[in-house]
């Protein structure tokens, strides 16, 4: 099913496409679910292992349009000092001044410009990522998961995706050399999503 904009390669025979009528019952505003949805990261450490963290503070909006999907958005906002990685004094030096510096810079934050179809379910979102004071293109890999409706009656829809950055790309460039050589801190991020979002009601 196709939720953004599929790739056509083929010369059109009409002047307009039929929308699916299964597609055009997901058009609407959804509010991401908290308690159903993570934002992780992984990233390389003394070059020899990784550790895994996640922010457990964020919110966003997806806006589906099924009869023209190309149009659809997404926006994020997820909360610096949130982060987590199981150690307090490693999670207190991510949020100082060495990296993030979340005082300073509380939000990061992507704002989609662009979504395409790849194939099947999988889509491409791209659009502008914003860390401390630098914005950057990103480009998300994403899987379709469905919809459904949940007990309490919510519609929701699901997706699940990566993303690997370059985090000096974003000014953060903390690091320290090892004995052995290399660095303790890897330059390469793989990012994860795993999002649940919920239909806004109609507005009356």
């Amino acid at each position: 099913m196709a939720l953004f904009n599929r790739k056509n390669t083929a010369p059109s025979t009409t002047a307009t496409l039929a929308v699916d009528p299964a597609l055009a019952a997901l058009t609407g505003t959804y509010t991401i679910d908290l308690a159903h949805s993570s934002i992780g990261f992984t990233v390389r450490h003394a070059m020899v292992t990784n550790v895994r963290g996640s922010f457990g503070d964020h919110e966003g909006t997806l806006v589906l349009d099924g009869a023209n999907p190309a149009a659809s958005t997404a926006s994020i906002d997820v909360k610096i000092s949130s982060v987590d990685t199981g150690i307090t004094d490693r999670d207190g030096h991510l949020v100082s001044g060495d990296f993030f510096d979340a005082e300073t810079f509380p939000l990061m934050t992507f704002r989609s410009t662009q979504a395409e179809q790849l194939g099947g379910d999988t889509y491409r979102v791209t659009g502008d990522l914003t860390i401390k004071d630098v914005t950057r293109p990103l480009s998300i890999d994403l899987e379709f998961n469905g919809s459904a409706t949940d007990p309490y009656g919510n519609q929701r829809v699901g997706f699940e995706g990566s993303a690997e950055i370059l985090r000096s790309d974003w000014g953060l460039t903390y690091n320290a050399a090892l004995e052995t050589g290399g660095v303790l801190v890897g330059d390469k991020v793989k990012l994860s999503f795993d999002i649940s979002a919920i239909k806004a009601a109609p507005q009356a």
